[in-house]
């Protein structure tokens, strides 16, 4: 069974979020901080991997993903420093 992943990006100054799903976290993260993708996270130079959790469904995986980009900032904020309160970039660990 494949696992998916929900993950939030955010830049430098964790003042833009992006919020995306993948199959493969380490190669989209890649992707990412190398700008290979043009688009919303090229432009605004988003590239710190701050959350990320695992569905084992496709399906659930898109669904945490418009939850989670409907949701306000301030609650955005609570889940990412639940997970991670020095807003460590994960993605340099993978």
């Amino acid at each position: 069974m494949n696992d998916y992943y929900v993950y939030i990006l955010t830049n430098d100054r964790n003042t833009r979020f992006y919020i995306g799903v993948t199959n493969n976290l380490s190669r989209r993260v890649y992707e990412h901080k190398n700008e290979l993708l043009d688009g919303f996270t090229k432009l605004y130079h988003i590239h710190k991997l701050v959350y990320f959790e695992a569905c084992h469904d496709i399906e659930d995986a898109i669904r945490r993903e418009k939850q989670l980009k409907n949701w306000r900032r301030e609650k955005k904020i609570a889940l990412i420093e639940r997970m991670n309160p020095r807003w460590k970039d994960f993605g340099e660990e993978i």
